[in-house]
């Protein structure tokens, strides 16, 4: 940690017990309902302790609780002096409440907040008079009040921006000015337009530089139950920990999934709990390029060829906006690709250039015919593989062989840097796809995927069969069939989109 570093000082304001259901907090304050004993009770709160914890930058947290929000035993073991400070947000009675929140935590409070809200219904529900917004504190009362320290709203400023991560200069100057940055654990991961709040978890967690076992995680919403699975699970070897597990719970996730990368790291004792399905990759063992020449056939050879014989060239590109320009006029050259829709056809330049922008550790190869750029294949390089993310090339000068050529590289580059194996998506979903990986050296790679039930939920769905892809839960016998009915799905869903917009 750098001692000359500023501090970053936080504000949280603890309103409402469960983040997840803002109908059980209002009833359990309705009806004044005091209970610490569900596992979803502040949960938000834990996850930003836990961040603030993390951190390796100097943080003060002064967390503000209500009478029905007084942290639980778990929060407050990670409500460490050194970094944490608790105080009271006052709902109605400044003294009672004071009292009650340092007998119950066994800590000295120094400061307090006004719960303050002017909606009616809010007033009646927090037990004040209409017309009152906020209770009022006796003139003798010994707790400082903490308005007067300067201090801007964190959730709502990131609800007024739409750019991700655009107020990070915005936050280095509030962080350098002393200034407070106030935010409420409910809004840490939803977005709330009656309040102009939220979701600012990205934010905090960059300015913290905490929670990277998280970085990549995708969570989503199936049915009745949520699913985590980590985008860059290909590059990186799974997080199991039993803390890591418990931060998942923390979120509302009820079913964990990840897979063995068994080309490199196998696991040597998976758990009982744990339940196993079969998964693959498509891979390519790489030792050099005339070494996978020779591997994969006359007829391959031959479109590598083919492809320098019409003029096409090969070579490693920098990412530069006319990089980009071209590759965005790829992108939507035609909405169906390999008889499906094709999802990036009509993105923006913009958002292509964000894409872009944010591919780390990446290489770009572009096959030019003459000066225009008619392919390109993007190589992700991860731990132990190297991963071809995408392959694309315009229709009208497929006739050259231009993916063979584009590929040919790729196994040179890879080659070059030392990389053993080259990863090309899954064999199994896409006929024509696979014949083409086959022919050029991948082989269908058996890996075991996981799924870990976090609890009843996330056990239900898993006996109901829910928590796998149903292209995947079908049978092998059925799902051949199904594969050009798919496609045809899928065509004509986005002839449909398309017809709308004109």
């Amino acid at each position: 940690m750098n001692e000359d570093q500023p501090t970053i000082k936080l504000r949280i304001d603890v309103d409402y017990p469960y983040p997840s259901s803002r109908a059980r907090s209002f009833l359990y304050i309705g009806f004044g309902i005091k209970t610490r004993k569900s596992k979803s009770y502040l949960n938000n709160a834990r996850v930003i302790a836990k961040m603030i914890n993390e951190s390796p930058k100097k943080v003060i947290a002064y967390w503000f609780f209500t009478p029905y929000t007084i942290p639980d035993k778990r929060l407050l073991d990670l409500l460490n002096p050194e970094r944490h400070e608790v105080g009271l947000h006052i709902a109605n009675n400044a003294v009672k409440e004071w009292k009650t929140l340092e007998r119950e935590t066994g800590r000295t409070v120094q400061y307090y907040t006004f719960h303050g809200t002017s909606n009616p219904i809010a007033q009646l529900l927090w037990k004040r008079k209409l017309g009152q917004k906020q209770a009022k504190v006796p003139t003798d009362f010994p707790v400082k009040s903490f308005h007067d320290y300067p201090t801007t709203s964190l959730d709502r400023r990131v609800f007024e921006t739409w750019l991700p991560y655009s107020i990070k200069d915005e936050m280095q100057k509030w962080i350098k000015e002393g200034t407070v940055m106030s935010i409420h654990p409910e809004w840490l991961f939803a977005r709330n337009k009656r309040s102009s709040r939220g979701s600012y978890y990205n934010e905090l967690k960059d300015i913290l530089g905490a929670d990277h076992s998280f970085d990549g995680l995708a969570i989503r919403k199936k049915l009745f139950f949520q699913l985590a699975q980590d985008n860059r699970e290909y590059e990186k070897n799974a997080t199991v920990t039993a803390d890591f597990m418990e931060k998942l719970a923390d979120r509302g996730v009820d079913i964990y999934t990840f897979l063995e990368r068994t080309w490199c790291c196998p696991l040597a004792n998976p758990s009982g709990n744990w339940i196993r399905t079969d998964d693959n990759v498509g891979l390519l063992e790489i030792a050099n390029l005339d070494a996978w020449l020779a591997v994969v056939g006359k007829k391959t050879r031959n479109m590598v060829r083919k492809a320098e014989k019409s003029g096409v060239k090969v070579s490693v590109v920098e990412l530069t906006p006319k990089f980009v320009e071209e590759i965005w006029k790829i992108y939507n050259e035609t909405p169906i690709r390999q008889g499906r829709a094709f999802h990036h056809y009509g993105q923006s330049l913009q958002s292509v250039a964000d894409n872009m922008a944010a591919a780390k550790n990446s290489t770009f190869i572009g096959a030019y015919l003459e000066d225009e750029l008619v392919g390109f294949i993007q190589i992700i390089y991860g731990d132990n593989i190297a991963i071809i993310s995408q392959i694309l090339s315009l229709q009208k000068h497929w006739d050259k062989s231009l993916n063979n050529a584009l590929l040919a590289k790729a196994v040179e580059v890879c080659a070059g840097n030392g990389n053993r194996w080259l990863m090309y998506g899954r064999i199994g979903n896409h006929p024509s796809l696979d014949k083409f990986k086959e022919s050029n050296g991948f082989t269908k790679y058996p890996i075991a995927r996981y799924y870990v039930p976090l609890n009843w939920k996330g056990k239900l769905a898993m006996r109901l069969g829910l928590h796998r892809p149903f292209k995947d839960a079908l049978p092998e016998p059925l799902k051949r069939p199904l594969i050009p009915v798919f496609g045809w799905i899928s065509r004509n869903k986005v002839k449909l989109k398309l017809h709308r917009k004109h």
